[in-house]
């Protein structure tokens, strides 16, 4: 497979920077003012307003990383779409109508309507960019991941060029042109997300290799053979690690797989490079699907055929398939140099789509780690605040109702297409386990270059629409509630718009190098820390402000820092950091938790209700 930038995906991918960047120029004269520079003067209709949701939420995370896990872990990756969605019935039937009264352009101002707390605008502005953060990390991750297949470009330059457009984006027409560009991705991501699907399932499920061109970087596709047939080709047998083989042919390193009926599997790719731990990267494996059950042995030579969804469904699951779902081992050779292989291993349909692959819940941590998980994605849609701020961009709390109606039909119809998306990656042997992000676009490639490129191109619009909400809403904690509200520097409508292009460039450059920092962590992954961060810190105290009459100011602001402290150190002293990032393992970690959410939102609820009760007889409310 040819993974490297074609003439066809460079126009392509040319055309719509083009497009974005006109939509910014052309908006540009409506944001001179502070109400239309961070909330498009509140005049975008609710059905624009309602795609822009999704073009906003259905981020890197939902279309690179929900299909990626899908493809590697089957059912356990679909939890995350079933999570993100959840999350939209607190935002519809809590959070929505109760924002657009009381806010005007950021988190900060819904959440101090009731008070004139310079600790509540502090501490939101907080929030607000630590969420930010968090959320940009797997949106500049994935951009680079997008960008070396699509462009022939290295990762980093991938994360500067999305960084790049999106400071010119924001720093041209703020919340308008964001709007447009995310109304133009949502809307493009449904419809040619939905037209892979169908060639999905037109082509239906075969036993057969792809048999695409080009092979992969470093050797070709991945191979079953017979130890004689190795010897046959001038392999030789170097090293043994349980059942992974070591074999040299001509200074080349492969690691194969030994079978318990002797046959062996090329583990990986021969490129000899070690890159990140990881020898060479499967691209292009053949025979994911091994049988096809319910089918008689001649129906299943010759494949499915066209099928409809549930006949996919059906066939996938069916006790009698096999399906080769990709395992990692850690190896050491002769030399104590360490490698991560992926090899093969055959299980049943009905395991491919079995819960558990991931998220095990035979101890009490991994309960803890499940549990945690589905909080924050539940909770923490409602309170991200690049979502939340969209809210402003609408006429009244009525549109704003019938805008997130909307979002809700818009992202399930998309959540439904990244399980037939993934389980086709899966059966059609796209998926690099190495890097598993990019399995839809892989897939799409399978069905031609033309594919390729248009769904490289929109998922990299994906991560431009996420990035330019999330700059939006910290240049707007920065300009408008940390200087302007907090500092009282009275900043006029020109000196806001200025201050928040100045932060938008600020906060770019913090998402290029982080982006850069976290390569090749799933995007789904990273952003369950997002969610678990505005799950702890936000939403605790939106809900307990609309619903609890003895909220006071200093209840709420200690909600916020209980949820930020704890959320970010649960994270920072856990296992994944350790086994990533920090270069250690999982083992060194101060606990067992991976995810903060079971312990960080109650935590916050707790600081809130006692922190409010201990100051109400100072509490101080202005009505609304």
């Amino acid at each position: 497979m040819n993974l490297h930038g074609t003439p066809l995906s460079i126009i392509i991918f040319a055309l719509f920077v083009a497009t974005v960047l006109f939509l910014s120029f052309f908006f540009a004269r409506k944001a001179k003012s502070a109400a239309g520079y961070y909330a498009a003067g509140g005049q975008i209709h609710w059905a624009v307003n309602g795609i822009s949701f999704a073009g906003d939420y259905l981020s890197a995370a939902s279309f690179l990383g929900i299909c990626g896990m899908i493809a590697t872990l089957g059912y356990d990756g679909f939890l995350y779409s079933i999570g993100y969605l959840a999350g939209w019935v607190v935002a519809l039937f809590v959070v929505a109508e109760p924002m657009k009264r009381m806010g005007k352009f950021t988190f900060t101002d819904a959440l101090d309507a009731k008070f004139d707390s310079r600790g509540i605008k502090l501490a939101a502005a907080i929030s607000t960019l630590v969420v930010s953060i968090c959320y940009l990390i797997p949106q500049m991750n994935g951009a680079g991941s997008l960008v070396e297949p699509l462009l022939g470009l290295p990762h980093w330059v991938g994360v500067i060029l999305v960084g790049a457009i999106v400071i010119v984006i924001v720093s041209a027409a703020g919340m308008t042109s964001t709007t447009y560009v995310q109304f133009l991705k949502g809307g493009l991501l449904l419809i040619f997300s939905t037209i892979l699907v169908g060639f999905v399932l037109t082509r239906g499920l075969s036993t057969e290799p792809l048999g695409l061109d080009g092979g992969a970087p470093g050797g070709e596709m991945t191979v079953q053979a017979t130890e004689s047939q190795l010897q046959e080709q001038g392999y030789a047998l170097r090293h043994t690690t349980g059942s992974l083989q070591k074999y040299d042919r001509d200074g080349t390193t492969t690691w194969w797989k030994r079978e318990a009926d002797g046959t062996l599997w090329r583990a990986q790719w021969s490129s000899g490079d070690q890159v990140n731990g990881v020898v060479g990267g499967v691209l292009e494996p053949v025979g994911r699907l091994r049988r096809i059950g319910g089918l008689s042995e001649a129906e299943a030579a010759a494949g499915t055929g066209p099928v409809g969804p549930l006949a996919f469904l059906a066939h996938l699951t069916h006790p009698d398939t096999r399906v080769e779902q990709w395992q990692k081992q850690a190896v050491t050779d002769e030399k104590d140099a360490k490698y991560t292989v992926y090899s093969p291993k055959t299980v049943s349909g009905t395991d491919e789509m079995k819960p558990g692959v991931k998220f095990k819940v035979h101890t009490t941590t991994e309960k803890l780690n499940f549990v945690s998980l589905m909080l924050a994605l539940f909770f923490g849609t409602a309170a991200l605040p690049h979502i939340l701020i969209r809210y402003y961009t609408v006429p009244s709390p009525a549109c704003a109702r019938k805008s997130t109606i909307v979002a809700i039909a818009s992202i399930g119809f998309f959540y439904v297409l990244t399980l037939f998306m993934g389980l086709g990656a899966a059966v059609n042997g796209t998926v690099n386990p190495a890097d598993n992000n990019m399995s839809a676009p892989l897939l799409a490639m399978s069905f031609g270059g033309v594919l390729f490129a248009i769904i490289s191109a929109i998922a990299f619009a994906t991560v431009l629409g996420t990035v330019a909400g999330l700059i939006v809403a910290a240049s707007g904690a920065v300009a408008h509630d940390l200087m302007d509200r907090f500092g009282r520097m009275e900043l006029t409508d020109r000196q806001k718009v200025r201050a928040g292009k100045l932060a938008a460039f600020a906060v770019g450059i913090v998402a290029i190098v982080l982006g850069i920092v976290f390569r090749g962590i799933n995007v789904s992954f990273l952003v369950g820390w997002a969610f678990a961060v505005a799950a702890s810190a936000n939403l605790p105290a939106i809900l307990m402000l609309l619903f609890w009459k003895r909220t006071t100011a200093a209840g709420i602001v200690a909600s916020i820092i209980v949820g930020i402290v704890s959320s970010l150190g649960i994270i920072l002293t856990g296992p994944e950091m350790f086994a990533g990032p920090y270069g250690l393992t999982a083992e060194q970690a101060w606990h067992p938790l991976g995810q903060p959410g079971i312990i960080s939102i109650p935590l916050s609820f707790l600081a809130l209700i006692v922190v409010s009760l201990v100051t109400k007889n100072r509490r101080v409310a202005v009505e609304a």
